[in-house]
């Protein structure tokens, strides 16, 4: 009886002294090989220990698709041609292209958590195993030729876009570069234009936005210096130098993105905003870019916005349950205040947009305002901020509260003005949610009173304020085992028998993560819940460390307490969580 997918055992090599004998029954069957030959090839088997089937192929007593058709018959497993595949590249990106090579497989289709594997020999236990762990996927195998196989991720090597390094060795090397310095502002507006079109400089720029797609960075830096410019991204938090095109480019390079963001060339002097869309890895990304003249040129910074890395709702930001329970409660109230704080880059904007998302219905009029307008929501208004033309926070907010909302996200309470209209919003049947830049959750209500809001309406109208933090997860596939990290625990003053049972871990560095440790990011959150004990403390006391103990009573989680549970469950390290956050 032929093998299932479901009951063919993958924890190990089937035994060949009985496997064998079943799959050259399902080659025969295929390919029918004269009796005595058989034999002669089966005794040169036994006497070499090299597997029949290979001496059957050397031999070209059979070929390769006449072996992968048994196999696919022994296991009951699907054959494939791929001589007319495509393959996607989203799903290529799910491992470095040297790993498909080394395990002789390709990734066909992805249907939820489930990915359509082929494979040149499904009898690779290991092959298996480390594609399960790398992309955290259910594989589901069929059968493809190795040659199939090679001949297309060697075609995805040749035609994706070279590494920076590789294009300007050939650029060197064909005389269209010569390396040195160059005088920056004595170009003519008419040699930048030209320059920014010629295929160099499009090849060069081109590169350094994919391979920060890639590199799933967040943020490109482009920083003239005195003598080089230097090329840097942000990856999880961290920015990282990358090989840099040479001093003589950087106009063109500049003058290229100014074309691709629609912005005025000929203008140095002044900081210029823009952005632009592009198609590159199968996805459509935002890229945000931010232009700021400094003394040795125009230092550029573009923020790399993917739609695809929102959070669609509250339950996908990896909460805890009575964080992810206290939140959920907030937000199904009819009207008040929900206040998100933490420092620049903490994720925010991510959590503000997962609320609305989860808000996001027919019968609800959502309004918001930022600066800038970071994604672009379906079924959302969004209120683009310009400050120049008068169209302030508190302007726009005033004339938002006139546009029948629902729900009004503001995306900064900066000062008193746009503090009082936000609160008399959340006072007059309306769900207000915003973001300040305070230390901890207790901080944003004595921040607020601080701005002149009175204390009694800040109880009446305040639902939840929340403090939040971002780490870098340890990379599933490298992470190294290491013992209770006892000094570093008590140099931070955790007493280590709270972390007795806990594993912990350490970076090692493998391709799945760029040889960082780490790869992608968490939150960590510090919930405060605004009951009926704190709105009796916040009207007879405005200390932000009195209202946090009352908290914390009531069974608030700090942020320190938050990002040791990820320690406890293995998502990162002891010194990643001390690095974001601090001493409650």
């Amino acid at each position: 009886m032929l093998l299932t997918l479901q009951n063919f055992a993958w924890s190990k090599k089937p035994d060949m002294s009985t496997s064998s004998k079943n799959l050259m029954d399902c080659l025969r069957q295929i390919r029918p090989i004269e009796a005595d030959v058989y034999k002669e090839v089966e005794n040169e088997s036994e006497q070499s220990h090299v597997p029949i089937e290979d001496l059957l192929i050397k031999q070209g007593i059979i070929s390769d698709t006449d072996m992968a058709l048994a196999t696919a018959k022994y296991l009951d497993l699907h054959p494939m041609s791929l001589a007319n595949f495509t393959p996607d590249p989203s799903l290529i990106e799910l491992m470095a292209k040297e790993k498909w090579k080394e395990f002789k497989a390709l990734p066909i289709y992805k249907l939820g958590s489930r990915l359509t594997l082929a494979m040149a020999d499904p009898f690779d236990i290991v092959a298996r195993d480390a594609i399960t762990s790398s992309t955290d996927m259910e594989i589901v195998p069929v059968i493809a030729l190795e040659k199939e196989i090679g001949d297309i991720i060697e075609a995805l090597s040749s035609d994706s876009a070279q590494a920076l390094e590789d294009i300007l060795k050939d650029m060197a090397e064909e005389g269209e570069v010569e390396v040195g310095q160059d005088t920056i502002g004595d170009a003519s507006l008419d040699e930048m234009v030209e320059n920014a079109g010629e295929a160099p400089v499009i090849r060069i720029v081109n590169s350094i936005l994919i391979e920060a797609l890639r590199k799933h960075a967040s943020d490109i830096h482009i920083e003239p210096m005195e003598k080089t410019l230097r090329l840097r991204n942000r990856i999880d938090g961290v920015l990282y130098e990358i090989p840099s095109p040479p001093k003589n480019l950087q106009n063109a390079i500049i003058s290229r993105l100014k074309i691709m963001s629609d912005l005025d060339i000929a203008e140095r002097r002044i900081p210029q905003d823009g952005r632009f869309k592009i198609k590159a890895l199968g996805k459509e990304v935002d890229i945000r870019m931010s232009m700021l003249p400094t003394v040795h040129g125009e230092k550029v910074v573009m923020r790399i916005l993917d739609k695809t890395a929102l959070a669609p709702n509250l339950g996908a930001l990896g909460l805890d349950q009575l964080s992810l329970d206290n939140f959920s409660y907030a937000l199904a109230q009819p009207y008040g205040m929900v206040l998100v704080t933490g420092p620049t880059g903490s994720g925010k904007t991510t959590t503000l947009y997962s609320c609305l998302q989860e808000m996001n219905e027919v019968s609800t009029n959502i309004i918001t305002t930022e600066n800038p307008v970071e994604y672009q929501l379906d079924g959302i208004n969004q209120v683009q901020i310009n400050p120049v033309v008068g169209l302030t926070f508190a302007a726009a907010l005033r004339s938002i509260l006139r546009q029948d909302p629902d729900v009004v996200m503001v995306g900064e309470i900066r000062d008193g003005e746009t503090a009082t209209i936000a609160v008399e919003a959340a006072l007059t049947g309306h769900m207000v949610l915003s973001t300040l830049h305070t230390n901890d959750a207790a901080g944003a209500i004595a921040r607020l009173i601080d701005m002149g809001i009175e204390p009694f309406m800040l109880a009446s109208s305040l639902l939840l304020t929340q403090a939040q933090r971002l780490f870098r997860k340890l990379c599933p596939v490298c992470k190294k085992e290491i013992d209770i990290p006892v000094e570093i625990l008590k140099k931070n003053r955790i007493d280590p028998d709270q972390l007795a049972d806990t594993q912990f871990y350490q970076t090692a560095g493998c391709p799945k993560c760029n040889n960082l440790g780490y790869k992608g990011r968490g939150g960590i959150m510090e919930i405060l819940l605004v009951d009926e004990v704190l709105r009796k403390t916040i009207l007879n006391t405005q200390e932000a460390d009195a209202i946090s103990k009352i908290a914390i009573q009531n069974g608030m989680r700090t942020l320190r307490e938050a990002g040791l549970d990820r320690v406890r469950n293995g998502l990162t390290t002891i010194e990643e969580i001390m690095r974001v956050t601090s001493e409650h």
